[in-house]
Formats: C-alpha cells, sequence, structure tokens
C-alpha cells in the first residue's frame, strides 16, 4: 500500500496466493486447521517462508483460506444459475458446493471461538456473501414454478448448516445426501 491506497495484486501473485490458499483447505479437510505448515508448503510446492511471508500468523491463514472459499462458492451460484439445466438443479448443485465446504471445515468452529477479531468478521463475511446467492437461487427456482416461494435462504443455510454437524463423527453419514433430501421437499407438487 503506497500513499494509503492499497493497490490490486498482479495476476500472478494472485495465482500464487489462490495455490497456497487452495493448498492449505486441501491439508485442513485431512488434518484440521492445526495442520503444520510445512505440509501447507509441501504441498504447494513452497518453502515454509513463502507462506509466512504471504500470512504472517496461522489466524491470517485460516481467515485467508475461509474468505477464498466463501467467495469460491458465492461465484459460483449466478454460474450454476447460468448454466444448470434448470434453477432447482442450479440450486441443488449449489448446495452440494455449500455442504462440501461446510464439512470440511474441520476444526475451524473451535478456531472462531477464539479472541482474534478477523474471525469474529468472517461470519458476517459469511453471511453477506453466500446469503443474497441462496437468495437469488431460491427466487429463480420459485419463479420458474420449480420449489415453494416462501423459502427464506437463511432458512435453508441454517438447515443445511445444522445437517452437515453431524458428519464429523460418524463416517456413515451422509450430509450430501441429507441436504439433497431436503432440497427435494422444496418441489412443488405436480
Amino acid at each position: 500500500m503506497k500513499d494509503g491506497v492499497e493497490r490490486p495484486k498482479r495476476v500472478d501473485a494472485r495465482r500464487n496466493e489462490e495455490i497456497l490458499l487452495d493448498a492449505a483447505a486441501a491439508v485442513f479437510v485431512t488434518s484440521g486447521v492445526e495442520a503444520p505448515v510445512r505440509d501447507i508448503a509441501a504441498r504447494a510446492g513452497v518453502g515454509t517462508g513463502t507462506i509466512y511471508r504471504h500470512f504472517p500468523t496461522r489466524a491470517d491463514l485460516i481467515i485467508a483460506v475461509y474468505r477464498h472459499q466463501v467467495q469460491t462458492c458465492a461465484e459460483a451460484g449466478p454460474e450454476l444459475l447460468a448454466t444448470g439445466a434448470t434453477p432447482y438443479a442450479a440450486l441443488g448443485r449449489w448446495i452440494d458446493l455449500f455442504v462440501d465446504f461446510l464439512v470440511t471445515k474441520h476444526g475451524l468452529a473451535a478456531v472462531l471461538q477464539s479472541d482474534n477479531a478477523g474471525f469474529e468478521a468472517l461470519l458476517h463475511y459469511f453471511l453477506d456473501r453466500l446469503l443474497p446467492v441462496c437468495t437469488e437461487l431460491l427466487a429463480a427456482a420459485a419463479a420458474a414454478g420449480e420449489i415453494r416461494p416462501d423459502i427464506e435462504a437463511y432458512e435453508l443455510m441454517r438447515g443445511v448448516g445444522n445437517l452437515c454437524i453431524g458428519a464429523d463423527n460418524d463416517a456413515r453419514y451422509d450430509a450430501r445426501r441429507l441436504a439433497q433430501i431436503l432440497i427435494a421437499g422444496l418441489r412443488v407438487k405436480p
């Protein structure tokens, strides 16, 4: 930042950061958010110093990964709506992505309980970015006559989130399947 103005990152710098964030997300899925930085660096094909240069603290890295994944999920909604066979199909696919996002957050809930102010802002970021996307998908499916029109995005996301809670404790628990059953219940009866 020069003269108080933040400059946009170069394309290659953004790409490199995305590689680090994707590697960290993949390691978090298998090992949780307390995974060693060396594991993330190895997955990204960089040294640990590169990770610390971009993200000086573990909290910085966790926040960046979470924001990156929320952004990816948010950007998927309009794309799915534009390319899906129907708005209902787009909604179902987006809910699958949302479930995948939620069930891969091993250890994140505990970390979010910390005193770090950045973590507190994550919940607001999550809602600010994803509620409008879910609202748009629901509205499109309702306008097409595919689902009931009285479904609120917050209710649906909260319900899906609650279905994802059991995924950590039982290998037979299939949160995606349960979310699909929930989405099927939104359909308008012919």
